[in-house]
């Protein structure tokens, strides 16, 4: 009977058994199984350390050196960690020196000025799909600290060189390698510095550390104004050891510290294949680095200057090295 102020309420009829459900209540008792250890979910932490760790074997394996720490090739994963280069006048500069870019959006009722205009025609001209977005989702896109002006450039992720492939190139085209590291160089900007003189004088190549490092953004693309299309960047999984490696391919190692005791002026090894290391402006080169140096080379300023930054400590000393090997 139903009870008073409850109209239609009333105790439930039992049912017989239905076809077709007799597993339900089974399966809800098993659950879903045993949880898939970390390392085999790709989005977890340790699922993206196990692929990276392939990839390090696989260059390795193709390098003939099983038992050595040889640098990852970094390639591709998903179009996630692809970027976006925003402003019109970065986006122009970006279109003119035919950087890689996948798509190019704009905002809905953009004002249309020269920059625009050019950025379009650029785009065509290339065939580089422009697509038209609001300005709300524009702004989520690009992030809260950049400006966009009502246009970005998407820009696919980098696909790194191995270091030694570097060597290899270098000495396929005649003369004597000239290549720059980093060491725990953290500004995108001064690596897209440092790529940019690397082109300049003649330089074949970079060498970035995988961890404590900036990498090929897009910052590091709009800096190197284009350079970064003729210019190689390798990762070195231990910077230390990828040194090790070209010292043993007769390469010589000189660090760039205010300390140094070789003057760059002049500088005795300026003809002979070499890596020009480089340290942050505020560390400097760490301690194993400056170990694995044949020569730490400073650069004479003026006392009243504490130091120069990494991407204009490179281009006085690459200067250096191409007027001496021009001379």
């Amino acid at each position: 009977m139903a009870k008073p102020g409850r109209p239609g309420a009333g105790k439930p009829k039992k049912k017989g058994a239905s076809v077709g459900t007799g597993g339900h209540g089974r399966k809800a008792l098993e659950g879903k199984g045993p949880t898939p250890k970390a390392e085999d979910r790709g989005w977890h932490v340790a699922g993206k350390r196990k692929a990276a760790k392939d990839r390090l074997e696989a260059a390795r394996a193709r390098h003939g050196k099983g038992d050595q720490k040889a640098p990852a090739r970094r390639r591709p994963k998903s179009s996630d960690e692809s970027e976006l280069v925003t402003g019109r006048n970065s986006v122009v500069e970006a279109l003119r020196t035919r950087i890689p870019a996948t798509a190019l959006y704009v905002a809905a009722r953009v004002e249309m000025d020269d920059r625009v205009k050019e950025a379009l025609s650029l785009a065509g001209k290339r065939g580089i799909p422009v697509l038209e977005v609001m300005r709300p989702e524009l702004d989520r896109m690009s992030g809260p600290d950049a400006v966009h002006q009502g246009v970005a450039l998407k820009v696919p992720p980098y696909e790194y060189a191995h270091p030694l492939d570097l060597l290899d190139r270098a000495e396929a085209r005649g003369g004597a390698p000239l290549l720059v590291a980093l060491d725990g160089v953290t500004d995108p900007r001064n690596l897209g510095a440092i790529i940019r003189s690397v082109a300049a004088f003649g330089g074949h190549g970079v060498i970035v550390p995988q961890r404590r490092s900036a990498g090929v953004t897009a910052a590091a693309w709009k800096t190197s104004a284009g350079a970064a299309t003729r210019v190689p960047v390798a990762l070195a999984s231990n910077l230390t050891q990828t040194l090790k490696d070209l010292k043993s391919r007769g390469v010589f190692v000189l660090g760039l510290d205010g300390g140094g005791s070789v003057s760059l002026p002049g500088l005795p090894l300026a003809t002979q294949p070499l890596v020009l290391v480089v340290g942050s402006e505020g560390d400097g080169l760490s301690r194993l680095v400056t170990e694995t140096c044949d020569q730490v080379v400073s650069i004479p300023i003026d006392s009243s200057t504490e130091s120069l930054n990494a991407g204009i400590a490179v281009s006085v000393a690459l200067y250096e090295v191409a007027k001496l090997r021009a001379s």
